[in-house]
């Protein structure tokens, strides 16, 4: 008897998805991992210091594996990623961290799926329907909303700065996704970092030699996840799920971000859980479940 062997073949979506959440999961501890190093570290150290330290990680696993150059062509789409993911959104989020609870920071950076799928947008390569966006916005107001009310309806410096990094993390994020189609998920953030790292290494070492690197263990611990994982590691299953299950769709796992960043939050550093921020991560949650039906065309 010969067996279809299309049973045993797990759909690209669904297999993108799984890689996404992977991705999402090692982002969650990156607020909660940035306020414990930024209470010892000064926060542009912890900002750069982490793209310098995966970096080195970065030149490591490209020279082992003997990857080539990637073509000129790409080059300009790599920068963009560098000033997105490795520049903008971490110094951003680690100045903000400074001055908000990391329970905070997640919700805002809750808005990051809704705006990743509004560049992949633009950028022409997918075209989400209707019921897409419908649910992608209704969960991404409902974390304005929160955000709005427990800062008592007054919108702080810090929170801007949070803006600003979602920003950046959404233009690096659709512009990752569609590369590593090309390149592949780990080669993108790899060569990202390679290109940051010269860049990087001069203010990083300034800074070391303004503010030392006297810290608590915590601390110490902190500036690790968010080099190694955060930084690193994660991006491998991240873009590697956006470019088989498409960036829109995948993107709308972030959702999710908030609600595990609440919780790492509540256990590692104390920070209070209330009743309004589950309600909240609930309602993102069934957001997910409505947008993963949803049709969204995709060009290859």
């Amino acid at each position: 008897m010969i067996r279809n062997s299309n049973i045993y073949r797990i759909n690209p979506e669904t297999l993108g998805l799984g890689c996404g959440f992977l991705g999402v999961l090692g982002f969650s501890l990156t607020l909660p991992a940035t306020r414990a190093a930024v209470a010892d570290f000064d926060p542009t150290f912890v900002g750069l210091g982490r793209a310098v330290v995966a970096g080195v990680l970065a030149m490591i696993v490209l020279w082992v594996t003997r990857q080539p150059l990637p073509l000129s062509k790409h080059w300009g789409s790599l920068l963009i990623i560098t000033a997105g993911v490795v520049l903008g959104f971490p110094l951003l989020s680690a100045w903000a961290m400074q001055q908000l609870p990391a329970t905070d920071g997640a919700v805002i950076i809750g808005l990051v799926p809704l705006a990743t799928a509004i560049a992949a947008t633009l950028k022409g390569r997918e075209r989400p329907s209707r019921k897409f966006w419908f649910a992608s916005i209704f969960g991404s107001t409902t974390v304005v909303l929160f955000a709005f009310t427990s800062s008592a309806g007054q919108i702080q410096g810090a929170d801007l700065l949070l803006l600003g990094a979602v920003g950046a993390a959404a233009i690096g994020y659709a512009e990752g996704g569609c590369l590593a189609q090309i390149l592949g998920g780990w080669q993108v953030i790899c060569w990202a970092l390679v290109i940051a790292f010269p860049i990087l290494l001069i203010p990083v070492i300034y800074t070391v030699f303004q503010h030392g690197l006297v810290a608590s263990s915590t601390a110490w611990l902190g500036f690790s996840y968010v080099s190694i994982f955060s930084q690193f590691l994660a991006f491998f299953a991240w873009y590697h799920g956006m470019s088989i299950g498409g960036v829109a769709r995948v993107s709308q796992i972030q959702l999710l971000q908030p609600f595990l960043t609440i919780i790492f939050s509540g256990l590692l550093l104390g920070e209070q859980i209330t009743p309004l921020m589950l309600v909240v991560s609930g309602i993102v949650i069934a957001s997910i479940a409505v947008g993963k039906q949803a049709l969204i065309e995709r060009k290859i």
